[in-house]
């Protein structure tokens, strides 16, 4: 078995023990046994006859996307949405820090944050009441 500890990003310790698995421990040995083989004798390691990934062009130009209808339709969104979307993800960091900390859950004026057995809020939108509306 394995014990894997870990500080969230929240503060909380999560401890999650795992038992072994007999079939990937002897799946992960016989792939060292080839890998090493491989070491020894100069080979190209090819896995359970799998092909590698290929290796990653460097980038090194720089396109004008100017001619792009689609860029040039993404680009507009993507601009627009932007400044709501930063301030989207600063509020959702602002209500997780008003959730306390023994919540399960939490909601309120059309809105619902969830606990996760790890820890993580998630948000979801409801239905808003008529008597669940902000007074003005």
């Amino acid at each position: 078995m394995a014990v894997l500890s870990i500080i969230t990003g929240g503060g909380k310790w999560v401890e999650l023990t795992i038992h072994a698995d007999p079939l990937y421990q002897h799946l992960l040995l016989t792939a060292e046994k080839k890998f090493w083989h491989c070491v020894q004798n100069g080979e190209t390691p090819r896995l359970f006859g799998i092909e590698p990934p290929r290796p990653r062009l460097e980038a090194v130009r720089i396109v004008d996307m100017s001619a792009s209808n689609s860029w040039a339709e993404f680009a507009v969104t993507f601009r627009r949405t932007r400044s709501a979307f930063q301030e989207h993800e600063g509020v959702k960091a602002e209500l997780k820090k008003l959730v306390p900390e023994d919540a399960k859950e939490a909601l309120g004026h059309g809105l619902r944050a969830k606990r996760s057995k790890s820890g993580a809020i998630s948000f979801d939108v409801m239905e808003v009441e008529a008597t669940d509306a902000p007074v003005q």
